[in-house]
């Protein structure tokens, strides 16, 4: 990789784990300064920390807020410190010459509700409030950020925009309706963002890995048969890594690649051809 990348800022929604640190600590190792929002307890916090540390490490600015991204109001919050990062600050965070825009936005915010649409109880099932928040979280948020970074001008031609489904938006698994279906409007969304977007010169594309081995999955019942049939079916013989996404979207971040936008790209090994 060239020095294309250096001293542009790329936000990560998700930053702390999973894929979303995977792509801080590959585009912060190319020379960008990453805004990581994130949403951690105290347990879990210091793996925030070891992110923030890694960006620190390669040279790069770590701009890291602890809030709930599907909040309007932390985001504007979020958007108003980042701003002012990107203006300098109370000290120079932009390379001299540099766009002081945002080059990648990150989607990777996973969490939702993993109950069954029917079951033999009412309160087994998940209710209406638990359908609208994971969709709201998941998927609606994406359109939410998008649209303050365009009104604040915080996005230029060539910036681009990822988000993360799952073949859960296509494919049926148990105790994930939810969520797939948070998926499937998120996929909904990316095209549309492409279609809105491009007159900008604004890339958006979603990216689909395979399954990995994330907080996030082994929140799901049954996880460990999921991760042994991606095992068994890929036909790489391994399965997806957080990493192997970090590294598509820093090849997808370089600036010469300027005309891939509303696509599904898959990241599995060939995974989800064979079913």
């Amino acid at each position: 990789m060239t020095d294309t990348l250096k001293g542009k800022w790329a936000l990560i929604l998700g930053a702390s784990s999973g894929f979303g640190a995977a792509t801080a600590r590959a585009l912060s190792a190319a020379g960008m300064n990453i805004c990581g929002v994130h949403l951690d307890l105290r347990a879990t916090l210091p793996a925030a920390k070891a992110v923030i540390a890694d960006i620190e490490a390669c040279g790069s600015q770590a701009l890291f807020f602890n809030t709930n991204a599907a909040d309007p109001d932390r985001r504007t919050k979020v958007l108003d410190g980042l701003a002012n990062a990107l203006q300098g600050g109370s000290e120079p965070r932009v390379e001299p010459g540099a766009e002081p825009r945002v080059h990648v936005l990150m989607h990777s915010l996973a969490f939702g509700t993993l109950l069954p649409f029917i079951a033999d109880k009412p309160e087994k099932a998940i209710s209406q409030a638990q359908i609208e928040m994971t969709m709201n979280v998941m998927a609606n948020s994406l359109v939410y950020w998008s649209q303050d970074l365009v009104r604040r001008d915080l996005l230029a031609p060539g910036s681009r925009i990822f988000s993360m489904t799952s073949e859960g938006s296509h494919r049926v698994v148990r105790n994930y309706g939810a969520v797939g279906a948070a998926k499937a409007a998120l996929e909904a969304y990316t095209r549309q963002l492409a279609l809105e977007l491009g007159p900008r010169g604004i890339l958006v594309n979603t990216i689909e890995a395979g399954v990995t081995d994330t907080p996030a999955l082994r929140k799901i019942p049954g996880h460990e048969e999921m991760l042994a049939a991606s095992l068994r079916r890929n036909p790489s013989g391994r399965m997806t890594t957080t990493d192997d996404v970090a590294a598509t979207i820093l090849a997808l971040s370089q600036p010469s690649l300027r005309f891939i936008s509303g696509s599904v790209i898959f990241v599995d090994g060939g995974e989800d051809v064979v079913g």
